[in-house]
C-alpha cells in the first residue's frame, strides 16, 4: 500500500528537493532525498532527480510507501557504549555484530541492542534502522556514532557527506608494504563476476582511502587507514586492488589466512562535531582481543 501526496508549485524557484524541503514541513530533507533517489517523485508520470528546477505549475506526485510492518524486539546485548548524550551516541561493535537486521538476521542486532539500552533513536531511516547514521561490517568491529533524534541525525549525515568527520581504521594486511604511506584512489561499484562483492569498476562511486604503515611482520604489515568517502566494503576493496588484501577476509583475502573472527579490521576512532553544542568530539577504541593477540603472535615470530 502506499500514499500519494500532490504539491503544486506556486512561486517557489529552484532545486526540487529543496522545494520539497520547503513545504513538506512533515518530512526530513533526508526522507525527500530518499524518495527522488527510489524514483518515488514523478512529474507528468516521470521520475524526476534533485537536481531538476521547477517551474511555476509543475504537479508534483510523491508516492509514499507505507512502512513495513516488522517486529524489532529490544534485546539485552550489553554494548559498549562509548559515550552518551540527548543527541548522540557512540557505541563500539563487536566483531561477528550485524548493524540492523535484514532477512538473514532478524535478530541479535547492534539496532536490537541499541533499543533496549537507549531510550530514544532517530526516525529517518527505515524502520529497521532507527538511529543508525553509517554502517561497518559485520565482521569488522570499533566506533559507530548513533542519532538520537532527527536533528542529530541529519546533522551527522552531513558531516560524512562533507568528508569532515573522522574515520581511522587499523588493519592487518597480507604482505610487506614497501612504503611508508600511500592512497588509493580507484572507484567501487558492484562485481560483474559476484554480485555479492563489490570491486574497483569504471563508472563505480569515488572512493579514497589513505593508509600508513604502522608495523611490520613476516609476510604482514599493520597498517592504519583514514577514509574520505565511505563505500560499501571500501578499505577491504581498495586493500586487495593494490594486492595487499586484509588478513582473514573471507571475501576479499585469500583463503589461506590467520585465523580469526574474519577480517583483522577495526574502526579505532571516531571524531565529529556535535550537532548541538557545536564540540569537537574525538573516541578512540582499542583493538579487540583476538587482534591483539594475533599481532603478540606475529611479534613473537620475527
Amino acid at each position: 500500500m502506499e500514499n500519494e501526496i500532490e504539491v503544486i508549485v506556486r512561486e517557489e524557484t529552484g532545486r526540487i528537493d529543496k522545494v520539497l524541503n520547503e513545504r513538506l514541513k512533515n518530512h526530513s530533507r533526508s526522507q525527500i532525498q530518499q524518495w527522488i533517489k527510489d524514483g518515488q517523485v514523478s512529474i507528468d508520470g516521470q521520475p524526476i532527480k534533485s537536481n531538476y528546477k521547477v517551474s511555476q505549475g509543475d504537479k508534483i506526485f510523491i508516492r509514499v510507501p507505507e512502512p513495513e510492518e516488522l517486529e524489532l524486539l529490544p534485546e539485552d546485548l550489553q554494548l559498549d557504549i562509548v559515550y552518551e548524550d540527548d543527541d548522540v551516541v557512540v557505541v563500539n561493535k563487536p566483531q561477528g555484530m550485524v548493524v540492523h537486521p535484514s532477512a538473514g538476521h532478524p535478530n541479535g542486532t547492534l539496532v536490537n541492542g541499541l533499543l533496549h539500552q537507549i531510550k530514544n533513536l532517530s526516525t529517518i531511516n527505515d524502520v529497521v534502522r532507527p538511529g543508525i547514521v553509517h554502517r561497518i561490517d559485520k565482521d569488522t568491529s570499533g566506533l559507530l556514532m548513533v542519532a538520537k533524534n532527527d536533528q542529530a541525525h541529519e546533522a551527522l549525515a552531513e558531516q560524512l557527506k562533507d568528508k569532515t568527520s573522522l574515520r581511522k581504521y587499523v588493519a592487518l594486511v597480507h604482505g610487506e608494504i614497501p612504503h611508508e604511506k600511500g592512497r588509493i584512489e580507484a572507484p567501487i561499484g558492484r562485481s560483474k563476476v559476484d554480485r555479492k562483492m563489490q570491486a574497483v569498476v569504471e563508472g563505480g562511486k569515488p572512493a579514497v582511502t589513505h593508509f600508513q604503515v604502522l608495523q611490520r611482520y613476516e609476510n604482514f604489515t599493520l597498517i592504519e587507514l583514514q577514509l574520505e568517502t565511505g563505500r560499501t566494503h571500501q578499505i577491504r576493496v581498495h586493500m586487495q586492488y593494490i594486492n595487499y588484501p586484509v588478513a582473514g577476509d573471507p571475501l576479499y583475502g585469500p583463503k589461506k589466512t590467520l585465523k580469526g573472527n574474519g577480517q583483522f579490521l577495526h574502526a579505532k576512532m571516531l571524531g565529529f562535531t556535535h550537532p548541538k553544542t557545536g564540540e569537537n568530539l574525538v573516541f578512540e577504541a582499542p583493538l579487540p582481543e583476538i587482534f591483539q593477540k594475533t599481532l603478540k603472535q606475529l611479534q613473537e615470530k620475527d
